[in-house]
């Protein structure tokens, strides 16, 4: 064995055992707590972690992330349906056909970040002035952000220092060695008139968009999720406790201050308090339903169930948005063999002309992705898909109540494509992916188009309506700003609640454009970079 193998081997036999210690002496009172071990969460927990003078406590539903099907990027899809996914279910949705689509979000060590696709894309320049003007602090504006993703990548691409960063946690390189379809992707990118670029994180979201192979959160072959690059190396620290398999329920709070949580571990219901803060970092589903279990939220939907109100906050659950995608299919002409994650080349473009930002969005896959409705159509069993879809939905869906319990799920009303607007555009978007499918570009790797085939009017329309599935970039929930929609202002203290603040994707005001995960690493990293002034830390 290795010197270098050998070290890594003692550190992680030093760093569980440290980790079973403060388990075992779990303390009644910490310094701050973070509920959710996700993208935002594990930033949170380690940056407050590095003074070693603050206790903080990380609180994760889910269990580890030691498994293949999260640590091999190909393995991806054997996370979503199993016991590493919330397995939330949306209602069923007239616009959709009456579907109802399933939500995957990550349950586990890493959250979205271990089972997802591991596309590093950090949203556009438009995407961040909004936050900023939204917020009313120009700290969220894109330059502000640009500094603050250069500072915390360790880019393994071309050197690009305007843009890219090279020294810090966060692990990030093109995708290796790419598919020829991934090459194919962009040259037939450059034959409809859209621009490639050398990475997808720099000038080209500065503009209407481009096309480029995909950065990833892949380290030698391996995931490299925000916990591994945040928290993992962290965990032999005497001040950073780790809880899994424990369920937040609500929020304690006593004088409009939130003081602590309320958990079950081990299938008993503990309060654990907090000195300084709680941060609610559990996605766009579950920060706002233990915000309403905790007495936050709309008067109305909290009275319904009997729930005592604390503060009156009718945006919470409101604003529900997500990316939505059509997957148009190819068949291959011969097999060609998925790589690394098997999405290896991005697109951002614009659906119609006078538009200064992308308001589409593709993500090639390697592999066919019909959905439960178009698979009936016929999928060949060698093909590729360009799963396409709206980078800035004008739908909204809310989340609401269906028990006081807070073990008995919510009911997510997406109303994805609810909106007329978001047909034109997924009509343009699909015309788009048929344009680049079938360009020359693709004729050496493919036999045909497999869906939706040359169809118009009613007949796309209803291809659209049965060929829409998530994304999985739920968000907007507990939505940043100034009006009285909004849950959290500029610093992302919850609206009338003190020592309580939101640091995920629900604080979206509106959801980026492209991937969500990078937007939540700054979202993490704004928090505890507030939370350490607010106390002096």
């Amino acid at each position: 064995m290795s010197q270098s193998r050998r070290e890594d081997r003692d550190s992680s036999r030093r760093a569980q055992e440290n980790q079973q210690r403060l388990v075992a002496d779990l303390r009644s009172q910490y310094d701050v707590i973070i509920c959710g071990a996700g993208s935002s969460g594990s930033v949170v927990a380690r940056r407050l972690a590095e003074n070693p003078d603050l206790r903080v406590l990380l609180i994760e539903a889910g269990g580890s992330d030691d498994a293949e099907t999260v640590l091999d990027p190909a393995q991806w899809p054997a996370n979503l349906g199993s016991k590493r996914d919330w397995g939330f279910q949306a209602q069923p949705n007239p616009h959709l056909n009456g579907r109802a689509l399933s939500m995957s979000m990550g349950k586990g060590l890493g959250g979205g970040s271990s089972i997802n696709v591991m596309v590093w894309a950090r949203g556009h320049r438009s995407d961040w002035d909004y936050f900023a003007a939204e917020a009313g602090d120009a700290e969220w504006s894109y330059d502000n952000v640009l500094q603050i993703y250069r500072r915390i990548e360790n880019w393994q691409g071309s050197p690009d220092p305007r843009y890219r960063g090279e020294s810090g946690p966060v692990w990030v390189q093109p995708a290796s060695d790419p598919s020829p379809i991934a090459h194919a992707m962009l040259d037939a990118a450059r034959e409809v008139g859209i621009p490639t670029f050398a990475h997808p994180n720099g000038q080209m979201m500065e503009g209407p968009g481009g096309a480029s192979i995909s950065d990833m959160l892949v380290r030698d072959g391996r995931r490299q999720s925000l916990y591994r690059a945040y928290v993992h190396p962290w965990l032999d620290r005497p001040n950073l406790t780790v809880l899994t398999d424990t369920t937040v329920r609500r929020v304690l709070i006593e004088q409009q201050r939130a003081v602590g949580v309320e958990v079950v571990h081990a299938g008993q219901v503990l309060e654990i308090r907090a000195w300084a803060e709680v941060v609610l970092s559990l996605g766009a589903i579950q920060t706002p339903k233990v915000l309403m279990h905790s007495g936050i939220g709309d008067h109305a939907e909290l009275t319904r169930f009997g729930i005592p109100v604390v503060q009156h906050l009718p945006g919470v659950g409101q604003n529900f948005q997500d990316h939505v995608s059509f997957g148009c299919v190819w068949e291959y002409a011969e097999p060609i063999a998925p790589r690394n994650s098997g999405s290896e080349a991005t697109l951002y473009w614009t659906s119609r002309p006078g538009l200064d930002a992308p308001d589409v969005l593709f993500c090639q896959v390697e592999f066919p992705v019909p959905s439960d409705r178009t698979a009936a159509r016929g999928v060949p069993a060698q093909g590729w898909t360009m799963f396409a879809g709206l980078a800035r939905p004008a739908s909204r869906g809310r989340l609401r109540l269906t028990s006081a319990d807070p073990e008995v799920p919510l009911a997510i009303e997406a109303n994805m494509m609810s909106d007329p607007a978001d047909l034109t555009t997924a009509v343009a978007c699909v015309d788009l992916c048929r344009a680049l499918g079938n360009a020359q570009a693709f004729r050496p790797h493919v036999r045909g188009e497999a869906m939706p085939g040359d169809i118009r009017g009613d007949a796309l329309e209803d291809f659209i309506r049965d060929a829409a599935v998530t994304y999985w970039h739920q968000s907007c929930t507990a939505k940043m700003g100034r009006d009285a929609m909004s849950v959290v202002d500029a610093s992302l203290n919850v609206y009338g609640i003190d020592a309580l603040r939101i640091a995920d994707a629900s604080i979206m005001p509106r959801v980026t454009a492209g991937n969500t995960q990078a937007p939540c690493a700054i979202i993490g990293e704004r928090a505890a970079q507030m939370i350490a002034q607010a106390h002096g830390l």
